[in-house]
């Protein structure tokens, strides 16, 4: 006699596993919330459009945060975390990623994770630490306010290597636009400013007006790099719009102002013998957000300065994050309202 066998389940089980166990718990916890799972989807769709019914079907809002949780809790970039995704049963049951589906590449989950807004990470925090389970843990009645430093992964910067960095980052760009658009109106300078980039830390100390010519050199270098630059964002102007062409468009238009703040800060410097203030250096091309930071006259971090607020239990219901490097006395009074503002009452 014939028996019909049970359907296999969509959803993988979890395994017997103290981790699988705590991930499992934390499931729960975000079943609990759904108003979480439904902000970030919200800034899945910004932007798509309304009436799309093509591609393929990427991943939704209660996906992404979940993936965001577990990114943040093992540190794994993209690749390492399609990886495991693909790999592990108790992850794939944590993401809600079915067991017959298959694991979002490390590009998609690049794309998806960085839709997901500052402000919208910082609004789910607050619905978490303010949500009854975690008030059963953490009353906020004592707290502890410390700062530190959260490094950007730049290389140390100096007027010589972010020159460099921006004839070679526009040469790339113009090399596209006679790809994607035809445009080559424009002389290459890279070979040149990579041989004074590479003097200027080499020259002895006394060399000052060798060094102020190599200066010159690389300054009229990337000037000359970005004006042919600015020539091809017109280019690209007067073309129709396609992925590519709108793509290169934004890269250059983000790019052209932070090249011209490091010509003039060099400028300023290096020439005109200026002091030019902490906030209004550019500390790099790429991680333009990043503040000069010098911790009790020691090391200059570059990054920005956080200040947390931890409870008994361990659990950290507020996070700041001010420009530049304040005071932490500065900061003691308005940490202490944001408490208030937090869980209705001032810590004790």
């Amino acid at each position: 006699m014939r028996h019909a066998s049970p359907q296999l389940p969509l959803t993988t089980p979890w395994i017997a596993h103290p981790y699988a166990t705590e991930l499992a718990a934390m499931s729960a916890l975000l079943d609990a919330q759904p108003a979480l799972s439904a902000a970030v989807q919200q800034d899945l769709e910004a932007g798509c459009p309304t009436n799309a019914r093509t591609g393929r079907p990427g991943l939704t809002g209660e996906q992404a945060l979940r993936l965001l949780i577990v990114r943040q809790m093992t540190g794994w970039t993209y690749a390492e975390l399609g990886f495991h995704l693909a790999d592990s049963v108790s992850y794939r049951a944590f993401c809600r990623v079915g067991a017959l589906v298959e694991a979002p590449s490390k590009s998609a989950l690049a794309a998806t994770l960085r839709r997901v807004r500052a402000g919208t990470l910082a609004a789910l925090n607050t619905v978490l630490v303010t949500s009854p389970a975690a008030r059963a843990i953490e009353r906020a009645q004592t707290v502890r306010m410390d700062a530190t430093v959260v490094p950007v992964a730049i290389h140390p910067p100096t007027d010589s290597s972010l020159l460099l960095d921006a004839v070679r980052v526009l040469d790339r760009c113009l090399r596209r636009s006679e790809a994607v658009a035809g445009f080559t109106a424009y002389h290459r300078h890279l070979r040149r400013a990579k041989r004074r980039a590479v003097e200027i830390p080499h020259l002895p100390p006394h060399a000052t007006t060798r060094r102020r010519q190599c200066y010159r050199d690389l300054l009229q270098y990337t000037a000359a790099t970005a004006s042919y630059a600015t020539c091809a964002l017109a280019h690209l102007e007067a073309l129709p719009a396609t992925s590519g062409r709108d793509r290169l468009r934004t890269q250059l238009t983000t790019l052209l102002p932070r090249v011209a703040q490091v010509i003039d800060q060099t400028t300023r410097r290096v020439l005109h013998g200026e002091a030019v203030p902490a906030a209004e250096k550019l500390v790099s091309l790429f991680e333009a957000h990043a503040d000069v930071l010098v911790k009790d006259r020691r090391a200059t971090y570059y990054g920005h300065k956080i200040f947390l607020t931890t409870g008994r239990s361990g659990l950290i219901p507020d996070c700041a994050i001010p420009q530049g490097n304040p005071g932490d006395v500065t900061w003691a009074v308005p940490l202490v309202r944001r408490q208030e503002r937090l869980f209705g009452h001032a810590p004790r």
